[in-house]
């Protein structure tokens, strides 16, 4: 059996492959600029953390769940767990400022204070892509860089280093918050419930897709009924959890079958499917292809 799992990544599997310097568990700030003479990551790879990808200078061109997005100077987009990125290309005078947090450090208590609802972004169903003004950015910069400068770890230790972290982040959220709100105006804003039993649905599905398909299983997990997991989630994205599920599953099985050195038992091994024929039918039940045809006929859409 080939190693045909995608590969997973926490922050710090990320901070090693990178070279950078450990910071504080579960938020870390990426500052480069010329940095890569080749692309670090360049196989498609799933993570565990939310992050801000910003572009400086240079272009970036990267793949999110089989979408193609060209990154420009000026431009910024957001990544929620569970995105399945693969870096195409990187110019030569790309620079670029990567902010990446865990769906723990948000739901800490002293996180509390920043409002879910600047979450919006990372709920909604696609992925939209910003084009910043020029104070925009500069703001962008200057807060990325002092949150960088403090939450890494030195000799010295400044006063009230966690506020500084946390307002700093804080307002860095509010900030991309603000400037999304204004480009996409509607994106509408939920209760902070519903965003909290959002994150944590995608967290524990993120952890348990291959083993786990039933509604009450996440349910059972997330202490509440299956009626009333669904009744969130369709409010919050517009799906039910079963349709998150099976979109969950529909996306892992396109990754796969697009390795062409996998068969399709292969991946319906992988996939935990009881036999070829079930994963045939279930795939072309929610995709219009079987297998097979998706492989022949399917190309990447790129923005």
């Amino acid at each position: 059996m080939k190693n045909s799992t995608i590969k997973k990544h926490t922050i710090s599997d990320i901070i090693e492959i990178l070279g950078d310097s450990p910071q504080t568990d579960g938020l870390h700030v990426h500052l480069s600029k010329n940095k890569f003479e080749e692309i670090p990551l360049s196989y498609p790879f799933r993570a565990d953390n939310y992050a801000f990808l910003l572009v400086v200078s240079g272009v970036l061109k990267i793949q999110l769940n089989l979408i193609t997005y060209t990154i420009r100077s000026n431009e910024m987009i957001s990544i929620k767990p569970q995105t399945v990125t693969h870096i195409l290309e990187m110019s030569n005078d790309l620079e670029i400022i990567g902010v990446s947090f865990t769906v723990d450090l948000i739901l800490k208590n002293s996180f509390k204070k920043i409002e879910l609802n600047a979450f919006d972004f990372f709920t909604s169903n696609n992925i939209p892509k910003l084009k910043l003004l020029e104070d925009e950015m500069n703001t962008s910069v200057t807060l990325s860089r002092l949150l960088e400068k403090n939450n890494s770890f030195n000799d010295q230790k400044p006063f009230f280093k966690e506020e500084i972290i946390n307002y700093t982040f804080g307002l860095l959220m509010y900030h991309y918050a603000s400037i999304y709100k204004k480009t996409y105006p509607n994106l509408e804003a939920d209760l902070s419930r519903q965003e909290e039993l959002t994150l944590r649905f995608l967290k524990i599905l993120n952890e348990n897709l291959k083993k786990e398909r039933t509604v009450q299983f996440y349910a059972d997990v997330l202490c509440i009924t299956s009626g009333h997991l669904s009744k969130v989630l369709k409010e919050v994205s517009g799906k039910t959890a079963n349709q998150l599920i099976d979109d969950g599953v529909i996306m892992e099985a396109k990754i796969l079958l697009g390795n062409p050195s996998l068969t399709i038992a292969e991946v319906t091994y992988e996939l935990q499917f009881s036999d070829q024929s079930f994963f045939g039918k279930f795939f072309k039940k929610h995709t219009g292809f079987s297998p097979s045809e998706f492989r022949k006929t399917h190309k990447t859409i790129s923005l």
